[in-house]
């Protein structure tokens, strides 16, 4: 189905013109709830749908997938038998905007923009799985609009509402992590792609489910067949549509030390080493070095990002040879080594018998008190009960310092970024990638929002 672009930006741009009556904090649902509309129900959006109905403080008023009605989304639906079911966001918004206080966006990483663009410009809070996009510039556009219309916004970082976000605040703050100069980061596990080999370009020919609407599963992205190399769960290896392991698991493990670090964007990334590299999908393995310059009292500092199943970082003689785990960092300090792994595992100080002394001696905060998780967080958020931790002006030069890391997968060498000006100032591809191609005839919409 196909609607008309004028009745829908008659809505968006009515709803834009009274925004100042539209209030976060105003939750329409019966209770105080909020009503809710999931969009990508299948997946990890299983998950995320049952982590946000057991908060007790949602209504789930409306379930869109591109493949509602499949084996993938059944259990979803199953849970939520009366609830109004679509298969195009933009039809759910047309037929039920009204009904809808805010929008859990858990699709792939190259549709979050369109999606979270038109929940915005309607007034709806949104919730958007990391990183908030696949390009630069569609994060950047998220980032005003968020501003724009007054919206509570969230990315699906869950650690950024655990432990390791309490820790790491109370842990700076009582000048326990401070003068940081390097950090190691990693995720070695194998991805989906490894397994490809030497991709020479887009498969072609496969039969397209029946219940799959692929025009609207492509929607900005440029014409691709059908294949199961794309959908399910295996875009994310793909320039075109995800961003890859960094994109992935850079969110849950460089998430604290990115806000409280206050790193905002790198001055250069260089990709130190890439195996594999494609044309179309991520390399096999990579080591990306992003350059930060000092910012107050903290001193310059640098991150190294290493990913792929044989490429560890160089490991501290302070963890005595224990295992690695996965995913993990290692943050050096000028006095102090902190070994942490990913989401809201906490860190820890090593050696371990320095941080069991200082515990010992009552030399650093290790009660954080009782808080709110993530989805509660959202919500209680769009109520107006409280401020939401990773909302997009947090969120959003996190997730551009991580496509940015990609953009560095993808054409090698060193890439100077002026600060100031957001521009990569040295490499022409490189600086089209910001932006990446026009969105697809008949999506172009979402850029004007």
């Amino acid at each position: 189905m196909t609607i008309p672009v004028s009745r829908r930006q008659m809505a968006i741009f009515s709803a834009a013109a009274t925004a100042g009556s539209f209030f976060p904090g105003r939750a329409l649902g019966a209770n105080g709830k909020v009503n809710l509309a999931c969009v990508g129900n299948g997946g990890r959006g299983t998950g995320l749908v049952k982590s946000f109905e057991q908060t007790g403080l949602a209504n789930i008023v409306a379930l869109c997938d591109v493949d509602i009605g499949s084996k993938g989304t059944s259990a979803i639906e199953v849970l939520f038998p009366g609830v109004r079911k679509f298969k195009d966001f933009r039809v759910m918004f047309d037929k039920m905007a009204k009904e809808i206080d805010a929008v859990v966006v858990c699709v792939p990483d190259h549709s979050h923009f369109p999606v979270a663009m038109l929940a915005m410009a309607l007034g709806k809070h949104v919730y958007v799985e990391k990183p908030m996009a696949r390009t630069f510039q569609e994060i950047e556009l998220m980032m005003a609009a968020a501003k724009a219309y007054k919206v509570v916004t969230q990315m699906g970082n869950q650690g950024h509402s655990g432990t390791n976000y309490f820790q790491f605040k109370a842990w700076k703050d009582a000048g326990i992590i401070k003068d940081v100069i390097h950090v190691d980061a990693y995720m070695n596990l194998n991805r989906r792609w490894h397994a490809w080999g030497d991709v020479k370009g887009f498969p072609t020919g496969e039969i397209k489910p029946e219940t799959l609407d692929w025009d609207v599963w492509l929607g900005t992205a440029q014409p691709h067949d059908y294949s199961e190399k794309l959908h399910y769960g295996n875009w994310r290896g793909w320039y075109d549509f995800g961003t890859g392991c960094f994109g992935d698991w850079g969110a849950h493990i460089l998430d604290t030390i990115h806000q409280f670090l206050e790193l905002g964007l790198p001055s250069s990334i260089s990709a130190k080493q890439l195996d594999g590299p494609n044309t179309f999908i991520y390399p096999m393995a990579s080591t990306i070095n992003f350059q930060f310059p000092a910012r107050g009292e903290m001193p310059a500092m640098d991150i190294d990002w290493y990913d792929g199943a044989k490429n560890l970082p160089p490991i501290p003689e302070e963890f005595a040879g224990r295992k690695v785990n996965q995913p993990g960092k290692f943050i050096y300090s000028k006095e102090i080594v902190f070994q942490g792994n990913n989401h809201s595992d906490p860190l820890q100080i090593i050696p371990y018998e320095k941080m069991r002394a200082l515990l010992e001696a009552g030399a650093i905060p290790r009660d954080f008190g009782k808080n709110s998780n993530h989805y509660e967080n959202f919500l209680l958020a769009c109520r107006g009960d409280e401020q939401a931790r990773s909302p997009f002006e947090i969120a959003g030069p996190l997730s551009q310092m991580l496509v940015l890391g990609c953009i560095s997968q993808r054409v090698g060498g060193t890439l100077e970024f002026d600060r100031e000006t957001r521009q990569i100032t040295n490499n022409t591809l490189a600086g089209e990638l910001l932006a990446g191609p026009p969105p697809r005839k008949g999506w172009e919409e979402f850029s004007r929002l």
